[in-house]
């Protein structure tokens, strides 16, 4: 590939955690693969929660930042600028799932810098603020989200698709948590709940709180997030919401909820007694329909419905729309875990890049 030709792509990660890292993995393996068909990527900075590495070129840096050779206080505003550098195209990618690193993005995008994120919480969050960052995707700068709802799946960009071509969007039905789709999966009796829960937290399936997705809140923010992308002003609390966490648990420290969750495996075992007795399955579903009513549930569906045969963490969204009235389309596969996310997020960065024009 000639010089001339190569587009060169700064890139930027703050939040090198299990889906952070899983990316630096990817990208570093992907690199020499990329820099054949013509992109090459920079990794030039990756920044934790207090420090900050720049000019990152320690092959020890995945899971081991402290070995890094380079670091210094974390300053966001400093790592932009960084990766921006002198005339060249640069990407941030938040991996943070922290509320004040994606307060930035608007500022990031309005500076020219490209932003792809995992974090819910921008597109979930205030309206004033997602309008601002909208408003700041302006000749070319990219704002890309893929990944925060069903990881790697094409969730996002199969509704952007619907809506562009024309389509009309009627309803979104869909199991969106693959950790409540593995636990669902898994809970059949044998074990308690909340051991189940435990082993979903130490395989990286949960948030960082478990609760997070037990509350049924994670869920609520991707039905957010898909109506916005819809067009529809709805807000987090017009969300109805049925969270599996008792008023006793919800107050604790996450150390805490970890040590007393043994409280969930009464009521879930009720229910499921429940579903068997109805010759049913427990299955965590959202639905979401075009008057903006929305709802995310634990609920008993009977055993031949579409969502009673999913597996392990299969997330399964069912789009109902103009064209696809009678017969919905269905997104169905992984949903859960460190690596589907982190491909989640490099499909984004590898459709930003595709856009990018070659600079010498």
């Amino acid at each position: 590939m000639s010089t001339s030709r190569r587009r060169t792509l700064a890139v930027g990660l703050i939040g090198p955690g299990r889906v952070g890292s899983a990316l630096l993995t990817q990208l570093r393996a992907a690199q020499t693969r990329l820099a054949t068909a013509g992109l090459e990527l920079k990794v030039c900075g990756v920044a934790a929660s207090k420090r900050m590495w720049l000019d990152c070129d320690d092959p020890d840096l995945n899971y081991r930042c402290d070995r890094a050779q380079i670091w210094r206080p974390t300053d966001l505003a400093q790592f932009a600028e960084h990766v921006l550098g002198q005339d060249r195209h640069a990407l941030l990618i938040d991996c943070s799932a922290n509320d004040d690193v994606a307060s930035h993005y608007a500022e990031w995008l309005a500076m020219g810098v490209h932003v792809v994120t995992p974090n819910k919480l921008a597109g979930s969050g205030s309206l004033q603020r997602w309008e601002a960052i909208r408003a700041a995707c302006c000749e070319g700068v990219r704002f890309r989200y893929e990944a925060t709802v069903c990881a790697g799946l094409p969730v996002v960009q199969t509704l952007r698709d619907l809506l562009d071509t024309g389509d009309e969007l009627l309803a979104v039905d869909g199991m969106f948590s693959g950790t409540l789709a593995w636990l669902c999966n898994r809970f059949d009796g044998s074990q308690p709940f909340s051991a189940l829960v435990r082993e979903a937290h130490e395989l990286g399936y949960t948030e960082p709180d478990p609760r997070d997705d037990l509350s049924g809140m994670d869920v609520a923010r991707k039905l957010v997030i898909l109506a916005r992308e819809a067009g529809w002003a709805l807000s987090l609390g017009e969300v109805e919401v049925q969270s599996l966490v008792p008023p006793s648990l919800a107050a604790l420290s996450a150390e805490d909820f970890m040590q007393y969750m043994d409280e969930l495996d009464s009521p879930m075992a009720g229910l499921l007694a429940r579903a068997r007795a109805e010759g049913g399955v427990l299955r965590h579903v959202a639905s979401l329909d075009r008057h903006g009513k929305a709802r995310v549930q634990l609920a008993i569906l009977p055993a031949s419905h579409p969502f009673a045969h999913t597996r392990l963490t299969d997330n399964v969204v069912q789009f109902t729309t103009r064209r696809y009235h009678d017969n919905p389309l269905l997104v169905q596969g992984p949903g859960a875990g460190p690596d589907v996310t982190a491909a989640g997020v490099f499909g984004d960065l590898l459709r930003i890049a595709e856009s990018l024009e070659v600079r010498a």
